[in-house]
């Protein structure tokens, strides 16, 4: 039952070598660690391949007047050879860079995959992609806004982004989410936050 009781942090792995095996768009590390175990030894050297990818931040656009969403629609690599298209629809979403806040980087990106800006942003939750292999974690927002008139093509040419925006009424959302279309976690995470808080959003958003 001691084991039980146990609790562990960043004093209790000891990194013993990192080497960086790829720089590119993304980086790739191997790093050589041992950590405490819940027997009360130290585990042998091993070494594991770390997927750095940072931290993230992702928007679900909703209008709670109208109680639409405003979803992205573009091409990601991940889903290329799948048995489904690769063209996924999804949050506004991007990484943090240096120096930024996650505010700042929802309102930027906001910006530049939708064309518009939110009215209030409302934190979610920040959780980690996968941690078994990538250093990537996500903090998640409702952006509350007024969708009338956002529609068409948005994105940079200069990071190849070809973004097509989709509305879609809450029902709708919810029915592809149960339905498969909608797979990605970022999207389906919010979206069951929605439909928790939907009622409370639009009554606030009215008052």
């Amino acid at each position: 039952m001691e084991q039980d009781n146990l609790t562990f942090g960043q004093n209790d792995v000891i990194v013993e070598n990192r080497e960086t095996l790829f720089q590119g768009f993304f980086r790739i590390d191997r790093i050589t660690l041992r950590h405490r175990t819940f027997a009360g030894d130290w585990t042998g050297s091993f070494t594991r391949e770390l997927f750095e990818r940072g931290e993230a931040v992702c928007v679900m656009l909703y209008d709670p007047a109208l109680d639409d969403l405003i979803f992205t629609e573009q091409f990601r690599i991940g889903v290329a050879g799948s048995e489904q298209s690769p063209w996924l629809t999804e949050l506004v979403a991007g990484c943090v860079e240096e120096g930024e806040s996650y505010e700042d980087v929802a309102h930027r990106e906001t910006l530049e995959e939708a064309g518009c800006s939110v009215q209030e942003l409302v934190p979610i939750c920040r959780y980690w992609v996968s941690p078994g292999g990538t250093s990537e974690r996500v903090q998640l927002y409702c952006g509350l806004l007024d969708s009338r008139g956002v529609e068409g093509l948005h994105g940079l040419a200069e990071e190849n982004e070809d973004i097509r925006l989709r509305r879609m009424g809450f029902d709708s959302a919810w029915q592809a989410l149960e339905e498969g279309s909608i797979n990605n976690a970022a999207t389906i995470i919010a979206l069951q936050w929605l439909k928790i808080n939907r009622d409370n959003l639009r009554s606030r958003w009215q008052a």
